[in-house]
């Protein structure tokens, strides 16, 4: 079994690192660069970094945060916020990123993940999906994909959306559950465990961790890696303290 990977989460609007419930009422949580240096001192396996109102905003990720971030971590970085085409991969990738996440612009527009995946090769590419239960009659899964930072919903069943672009030529999935987000109160196995039996690339399960005992049922639901936010921005959990949690429930960690 591949060893599970932990990965702190940045979400970052104009340069600060900011957390909220939902993706709404969002407070500071420290300046990125920082943050960024002391995770991976810390023992994160990689850092995700994602600007969370590029998309809404309708602007270009912060390159300069991403460099200064880039420059202090020496292991995976991967950014994500306003990537809308192969052009803003490749200045990413230039910026010191190692993947590139993508999120509304792939759903407007597929092909983008088509293009991306071919220029570069599918393991820069990851899909962050922000999903929200929704009434079966709605979508085939219950599950609903939104867009522009969650703001937005599109009526599209979230299991389809995987499917479609793993077929596309992603090569990781970032997989945020909205209505579990910032609760604190568990990881959606439910929609973790629908996602696992409908493709086989690496899941990352996000949102709901709040304590060490959440972790490892994101895991046995199919999940490949974790992250999370709140808890370690505030100090609830160490990285260290959710591996070793991992190692006693019988995982392989790095």
């Amino acid at each position: 079994m591949v060893a599970v990977r932990v990965i702190p989460c940045l979400d970052v609007d104009e340069g600060r690192v900011v957390k909220g419930v939902r993706f709404a009422d969002l407070r500071d949580a420290g300046d990125p660069v920082e943050l960024a240096r002391v995770y991976g001192e810390s023992g994160a396996d990689e850092l995700t970094f994602l600007d969370v109102t590029a998309s809404s905003g309708d602007r270009e990720t912060v390159h300069d945060v991403v460099r200064a971030s880039a420059e202090q971590v020496f292991i995976p970085l991967t950014v994500g916020g306003g990537v809308r085409s192969v052009d803003d991969v490749d200045r990413l990738l230039r910026d010191g990123a190692d993947k590139i996440s993508v999120n509304t612009s792939a759903v407007v527009d597929p092909q983008l993940i088509s293009d991306i995946s071919r220029h570069f090769g599918n393991q820069v590419l990851v899909l962050s999906l922000d999903a929200r239960r929704t009434r079966e009659t709605t979508t085939p899964s219950g599950f609903e994909v939104t867009v522009r930072g969650g703001r937005e919903g599109t009526g599209r069943c979230a299991i389809d959306w995987i499917r479609e672009a793993a077929d596309r030529g992603v090569g990781e999935i970032l997989l945020n559950s909205i209505d579990a987000d910032g609760t604190r109160e568990g990881f959606d196995l439910e929609l973790i465990a629908a996602a696992r039996q409908a493709v086989g690339v690496p899941l990352i399960a996000s949102g709901g961790a709040g304590k060490v005992e959440h972790f490892a049922p994101a895991v046995r639901a199919g999940a490949d890696a974790l992250l999370a936010a709140s808890v370690f921005h505030f100090g609830t959990l160490t990285i260290a303290e959710v591996k070793d949690a991992l190692r006693a429930e019988g995982f392989d960690v790095r």
